[in-house]
């Protein structure tokens, strides 16, 4: 990409895509194209055909996305199929259409196996059953980096995918049942920590094995991949490293100061048993993380208690 490319953020408002703008500006590209949802409904095939026709990006970040957490994704099983598939497939079909030059598709780890080989590599994809509880979800990011695969294929197009693993950050979504388990947390015990409670129920048992990553690290190398990746085959973004759900709630109850107990509702279930990333493809490319995990849920708690939607129940 030039520093004059006109580049395209779909999403924008949301956590991954706007750490995409903020780290795009601080490389020094000023002329982005953002559109709210009231301005630019990506489920509408029209309105995304004639906003492509009329801005012919030259990039494009695919960041738009319905995203939750376990309860989220399981009472809405056809809307997370649904929207994600309509989203993504007009974006990239107007953007192929419209002589788009590069696209970059943001997909999510849950597309690989339930139970494939740990660490995951990009090439474990289809290889085997999917988690129920995000299967919707999966399916439907499947379905948009296969499409930029085909478009390839077919046509000769420079479409590349980027499978994140569970990610946190600035902007992130903190509502009491729909999000992630990272920001769960921390209003869960930001929140205990207020009322004074004795006790913090999670659910589970603990030991599900999960990987997360800061989402401006994610920024950042999406923006290197766009300059320096092609290719058919996706591309995972993580630390290469994990710890159980069990260690990261008490991380996150000593980060906020929460000192009464954990308890764990085992009748809840724990989704993946574990889910870590081959991440030696990106490194062979020569990028690499910054953020380690305890320094992220500091900054994220920050942004918690700066962020005006914690209040919404």
């Amino acid at each position: 990409m030039e520093k004059n490319s006109k580049i395209y953020v779909a999403g924008h408002r949301g956590m991954v895509g706007s750490a995409i703008v903020r780290e795009l500006r601080r490389q020094g590209y000023e002329n982005i194209i953002t559109r709210t949802h009231s301005e630019l409904d990506l489920q509408r095939q029209r309105e995304v055909e004639e906003f492509f026709a009329r801005e012919k990006p030259e990039y494009v970040f695919l960041a738009a996305a319905k995203v939750g957490g376990i309860v989220a994704n399981q009472s809405a099983l056809a809307d997370f199929m649904y929207d994600n598939m309509m989203l993504e497939m007009n974006v990239i079909h107007s953007a192929w259409q419209n002589g788009c030059k590069k696209l970059e598709f943001l997909g999510s780890s849950c597309i690989y196996p339930r139970m494939a080989e740990q660490p995951m590599t990009e090439s474990c994809l289809l290889t085997g059953e999917l988690e129920k509880t995000n299967e919707a979800y999966a399916l439907a990011k499947i379905s948009g980096l296969k499409y930029c695969e085909f478009l390839n294929r077919q046509y000769g197009t420079d479409y590349i995918s980027v499978m994140p693993t569970n990610l946190y950050g600035p902007n992130d979504n903190y509502h009491p049942t729909h999000s992630h388990v990272l920001p769960a947390l921390i209003r869960r015990f930001h929140e205990a920590k207020e009322s004074g409670a004795e006790c913090v129920t999670c659910w589970g048992d603990g030991s599900p094995l999960r990987e997360f990553l800061y989402v401006d690290d994610l920024a950042n190398l999406c923006v290197f991949l766009m300059n320096n990746y092609s290719g058919n085959e996706t591309v995972n973004a993580g630390t290469g490293k994990e710890l159980t759900i069990k260690e990261l709630t008490e991380l996150v109850a000593r980060v906020i100061g929460y000192t009464g107990r954990i308890e764990w509702d085992t009748s809840k279930p724990n989704g993946t048993p574990r889910k870590l990333l081959d991440v030696s493809k990106a490194a062979a490319l020569g990028w690499t993380y910054k953020t380690e995990l305890e320094d992220g849920v500091r900054l994220s708690y920050q942004d918690f208690l700066n962020n005006p939607m914690r209040a919404e129940r």
